[in-house]
């Protein structure tokens, strides 16, 4: 097998035949100039934790970029903070992407041409890197101690000062180097900030430069356990997989200057930087993972369907031609425009997925293939909730089922709001006592025969406007119960309820064979009171 560092070189190499250009508002001094090659982006989250609402978004605007200009979306995973790592994240992580449906073109799992895709398995290519900084004199050995960093932070905070590493070991002598080194003193390797940072353009905070070194010590760039920090290992990992475009979060916008000098150090092309406006909840205040129900999984298992998920994170940012509610992932694509993403952070008001959820559950109900998959989950969980309880198996054929759906499409944001005790009455006949029938009216049996004569009649086919009229016109040949009775005393026998849809649709939900079997049960009951 080819080794990784001549696989990732021979990368390089490659025949870049495409040109893409992005068209960006000419309001704002921002640019992306035409790009060579391949549109390539990737999601580089840190298995340190589940997916939650933030990484999706980011993930999403990648991978609707990538579609956009045909180009690869890849998922890297970045675990080389080995001690914070949570065990099952790195799969979670992939498996909640696919289930959003943005899969990565390339990924641990699926692998591809520049992996590996894991950065546990590229320590020879960063620290063959991190040699090439040390020989250039780009990077220097740093011997300070735990204690002594410790101590230079807490003098800062005690002046009123951001802490900061003095730099002191940039300044030993190459003896006193090797001296510490052939000692097995503990080192890291850390990068040297140098003045004049050059500007640069970024895709959506327009012209940037930050003069790092005059803020910041040298970073580290390979840690004590041999391990990269994320400032080196992702402009490696970005150059030999071959990322045109990098779009991440906006807090990294103030460190990109001092990436961009590693980057000429190394004589390496940058890729183009666009950094998104953060995520933040309807208050302004920050989108906190300690927020259990942001977490992709806990959405899942409640029954938010994906597509209410990327739209309402995109609907209440920036970004797109228009701003509709109920966009699903190819009209996303298609309306993606970058010149349109703002600098504001998007506030999240997730008091409204419930309506994105209502509106795109309507949309699978009335997609023919999507409604098949929605009547095998909804059967599932009927068994689950309802074994033991329901009476006629048919409430769990599929056509009874289909038919629910769709007069319910529009009114229900979930399926497991059907499983709720307001829906308790389609899968399970409901218990009606005589004094509850005695209370409503003393015509109780007169009503429910009128009822069996007009199922009778109308037969198999029910339509809900149809029945509406019939029952106005049933509700008439009562001689003391006035209309609102009548209704109260049919819908308590369909349902058990006082509330509910109308009482034609309830009658419509179950069917003729259904509805006969309750209001002769009604029957038997006012007979015997």
């Amino acid at each position: 097998m080819m080794p990784l560092t001549q696989r990732c070189f021979q990368c390089l190499t490659a025949v870049r035949n495409r040109r893409v250009k992005l068209l960006l508002n000419p309001a704002v001094t921002r640019c992306c100039s035409t790009v060579q090659g391949d549109v390539r982006v990737r999601f580089a989250p840190s298995p340190t934790g589940f997916l939650h609402l933030g990484g999706l978004r980011t993930a999403l605007y990648n991978y609707i970029f990538a579609k956009k200009y045909g180009g690869s979306f890849v998922l890297r995973l970045e675990d080389t903070d080995q001690s914070r790592l949570v065990p099952g994240a790195a799969e979670s992580i992939e498996d909640m992407l696919e289930w959003a449906g943005v899969p990565p073109d390339e990924s641990p799992r699926r692998g591809g041409s520049v992996g590996p895709y894991l950065q546990s398995q590229r320590l020879d290519l960063y620290n063959q890197t991190a040699q090439q900084l040390l020989e250039s004199n780009h990077a220097y050995y740093c011997f300070c101690s735990s204690q002594r960093l410790s101590l230079l932070k807490k003098e800062a905070l005690r002046t009123g000062q951001t802490p900061r590493y003095d730099n002191r070991c940039r300044h030993l002598r190459a003896e006193q180097v090797q001296e510490k080194l052939a000692q097995g003193v503990p080192r890291v390797i850390r990068f040297r900030l140098e003045a004049g940072v050059e500007p640069f353009q970024d895709l959506i905070f327009g012209r940037n430069h930050h003069e790092v070194a005059q803020v910041e010590g040298d970073p580290v760039v390979i840690k004590a356990d041999g391990f990269p920090t994320y400032h080196l290992a992702n402009i490696v990992d970005d150059h030999y997989m071959r990322i045109s475009h990098v779009l991440r979060g906006s807090e990294w916008l103030i460190s990109t200057s001092k990436h961009l000098l590693m980057y000429r150090a190394l004589g390496w092309q940058p890729p183009t930087f666009g950094h998104l406006p953060l995520l933040m909840n309807k208050d302004g205040s920050k989108l906190s993972k300690r927020q259990g129900d942001i977490f992709i999984q806990s959405y899942k298992r409640d029954g938010v369907l994906p597509e209410a998920l990327l739209d309402i994170t995109t609907n209440c940012g920036s970004g797109f031609n228009t701003n509709r509610i109920g966009r699903r992932i190819d009209e996303l694509i298609s309306e993606f425009n970058p010149s349109k993403i703002t600098t504001h952070s998007a506030l999240l008001d997730l008091e409204k997925l419930p309506e994105f959820n209502r509106i795109h559950l309507q949309h699978r109900i009335e997609d023919e293939e999507q409604c098949h998959l929605l009547i095998k989950d909804l059967q599932a969980q009927i068994q689950q909730a309802c074994t033991a309880k329901i009476q006629d198996e048919e409430v769990l054929h599929e056509d009874y089922i289909r038919r629910v759906l769709h007069l319910r499409k529009g009114h229900v944001s979930s399926l497991t709001e059907l499983l709720s005790p307001a829906y308790s009455y389609l899968w399970v006949r409901p218990s009606v006592s005589s004094q509850q029938v005695a209370a409503l009216t003393a015509e109780a049996q007169h009503i429910a025969s009128l009822v069996l004569k007009l199922i009778a009649e109308r037969g198999e086919e029910l339509a809900v406007d149809q029945l509406s009229k019939d029952l106005k016109t049933l509700a008439k040949q009562t001689k003391a119960t006035k209309h609102r009775e009548v209704m109260k005393l049919l819908r308590l026998a369909l349902s058990g309820l006082q509330q509910g849809p109308s009482v034609a649709e309830m009658m419509v939900s179950l069917g003729p064979a259904e509805i006969s079997h309750r209001f002769q049960k009604l029957l038997l009951l006012s007979e015997t009171s």
